[in-house]
């Protein structure tokens, strides 16, 4: 079965790289529950450029990626940017879920039991998905 494909800038990957070893406590709380396949078998990657962008945590054969907002998400022309780069994503194939840092840290279970829940409900979606990869 092929994979969604989706290339990116390499120029990001150092940026990348430091995002990783600086992760906010929510992006670290929740990286425990994604890393190593935990979450229902699915492989996550972590700070994944994806196109022109960044993602916090992408899964490549979900095409989904998940984004952890901190307080600087709560401005408003943050969240038009956000909008925007969600919007060009989007185009791309990729699916969302948004969680806030705050949400992450007061409760994680709830948080992994709402991906859990997304990936049993999109998961065949996906199966359909992967295996008509656009090529960017």
């Amino acid at each position: 079965m092929k994979e969604h494909i989706v290339h990116y800038n390499p120029k990001l990957k150092a940026r990348s790289r430091q995002l990783r070893n600086h992760m906010t406590q929510g992006e670290i709380i929740l990286w425990q529950h994604l890393k190593k396949s935990q979450m229902r078998g699915y492989d996550f990657d972590r700070q994944k450029p994806i196109d022109q962008f960044i993602v916090d945590f992408y899964c490549k054969s979900l095409a989904l990626a998940i984004e952890v907002d901190g307080s600087i998400h709560e401005h408003e022309d943050t969240q038009a940017r956000d909008q925007e780069r969600q919007a060009h994503l989007e185009g791309l194939g990729i699916r969302f879920l948004r969680f806030s840092d705050d949400d992450i840290r007061n409760n994680p279970n709830a948080v992994c039991q709402k991906i859990a829940k997304w990936i049993v409900e999109h998961r065949q979606q996906s199966v359909t998905h992967s295996q008509h990869p656009r090529s960017y």
